[in-house]
């Protein structure tokens, strides 16, 4: 016992702890050696294991008040008012020490008033009063820190005032302070379900069928949320795999799995928006993208994901819109600035001479649609279609433009220097090319020279 001693006197408590569980082993009725361990087990923070050794010291030696009066105060903070009452009472009746009958009077009646807290706190809770039940019970829960009980109720009032933060406290404390508290775990992943958080709430409603398998609210409740689970991780493997239009199809499963929770058809719209603007379907990711911004119109993903479309879709101030509205979020993003310069740049080029559009043909289009769509227009516009002047001073304009249109966009040197914002047709922003507007002409370019349309004329 003497070498016990030392060793806590030390701080050396788990060598304490190994020789006074030797001590209780070879000696079941001495009653220091559970005190002593006890004491080992309080400064180790394990107050739950500290109380049945405690126990046993009164049951060993009804009138150690010091035992006593230790176990009196763990039950107060676990929330056992009556039963610390009976202990600080019998403390008072066994002609304890100055020191101890003074604890053992004040911690009367700090139970006495916590009594009457706990009272008052439920009279509140059942009138609705949460505000004033909340209050009370952050005056009781000062005390009674492992009180399960007292933060289940409080977790009850956060609900209902919707703090549901400060409820996922009390009620992850009231988890740990309970064995079997399957209650605690079920409303945890109730919680984090209609917060939208499915890996969350799989986690907790899975902590408590460990508890009780065959627990029936938990246990429904499990399957909803697995299913649910497994749709979100498979629909984003599909988006990894850019397998777009499937991923599209398993997050309208999702919606119809769970319609009810807000927060999952939000989430569901939000990654659709993302897998459309992905595969290149800009009207429908617009339209998707814009219907789940109206419940988050801050959302820096969705902008992000329904401004790409927008330039995709040749929106171009549309898409400066939501990348400006994005930054504001989210400064420093590199993706977002990166979006904003090419979104600028094809405003402004919009502005001037498009050649994707004087063609009839998107921004991705490839050479054998530009050549398609090119022979199509040359032949629609050929000047010698047109026998009056006027029609055929404008015919012939319309004719350079597509062949202008067709020449840069099948160059993949040109074509890329007009991606980036330049005109490889401008004479101010290129010198290897001059254009002269009196004579119409192109160095290096004639477009009547070649390609199928072979034939000579005179300007006007």
């Amino acid at each position: 016992m003497e070498m016990g001693k030392k060793l806590l006197a030390a701080g050396q408590l788990a060598d304490a702890l190994s020789h006074f569980h030797a001590a209780v082993d070879g000696d079941p009725k001495n009653y220091m050696a559970y005190y002593r361990r006890a004491t080992v087990f309080l400064a180790m923070g394990k107050s739950k294991s500290a109380l049945p050794d405690l126990s046993r010291v009164i049951e060993l030696k009804p009138d150690f008040t010091s035992a006593r009066l230790q176990r009196g105060n763990l039950l107060l903070k676990q929330g056992k008012l009556d039963e610390a009452e009976s202990d600080y009472k019998k403390v008072l009746k066994s002609s304890p020490t100055e020191k101890e009958e003074k604890e053992a009077s004040g911690q009367l009646t700090k139970s006495d008033e916590l009594q009457r807290l706990l009272a008052q706190s439920r009279r509140s809770f059942q009138k609705k009063d949460y505000v004033t039940a909340a209050a009370e019970l952050d005056a009781i829960i000062d005390t009674c820190v492992w009180d399960a009980a007292s933060r289940e109720m409080r977790a009850e009032c956060w609900i209902e005032l919707g703090e549901v933060g400060k409820a996922i406290g009390d009620l992850k404390a009231a988890s740990k302070l309970r064995n079997d508290n399957t209650q605690a775990f079920y409303k945890l992943s109730t919680i984090y379900y209609n917060l939208g958080d499915h890996e969350m709430s799989l986690n907790e409603v899975r902590e408590c069928l460990k508890l009780d398998p065959d627990h029936k609210q938990c246990y429904s409740h499990y399957k909803q949320v697995k299913k649910l689970n497994k749709q979100i991780q498979s629909a984003e493997e599909l988006i990894q795999e850019q397998r777009f239009e499937e991923a599209v199809s398993k997050y309208e499963a999702v919606m119809k799995t769970e319609p009810n929770v807000h927060l999952f058809s939000l989430l569901a719209k939000a990654r659709i928006c993302h897998a459309l603007s992905q595969s290149q379907e800009a009207s429908r990711a617009i339209s998707v993208c814009s219907e789940a911004l109206e419940s988050n119109p801050e959302n820096v993903d969705l902008l992000k994901d329904r401004a790409e479309a927008y330039i995709q879709d040749e929106q171009y101030e549309e898409a400066l819109n939501d990348y400006e509205t994005a930054s504001k979020h989210s400064e420093g993003d590199r993706q977002i600035k990166e979006g904003l310069e090419k979104a600028q740049r094809l405003l402004k080029q919009s502005r001037k001479r498009d050649y994707y559009k004087i063609l009839g043909v998107k921004r991705t289009a490839q050479k054998k649609e530009i050549i398609k769509a090119y022979r199509k227009l040359a032949q629609q516009w050929h000047p010698d279609n047109f026998q009056d002047p006027v029609e055929k001073k404008k015919a012939e304009k319309k004719f350079i433009d597509i062949a202008q249109a067709k020449e840069v966009l099948t160059d993949p040197e040109m074509r890329t220097k007009f991606d980036h914002g330049e005109d490889p047709m401008d004479p101010e922003s290129q010198q290897g090319h001059s254009f002269h507007g009196g004579s119409q002409h192109f160095q290096g370019f004639n477009p009547f020279g070649s390609g199928p349309f072979n034939f000579k004329f005179n300007f006007n």
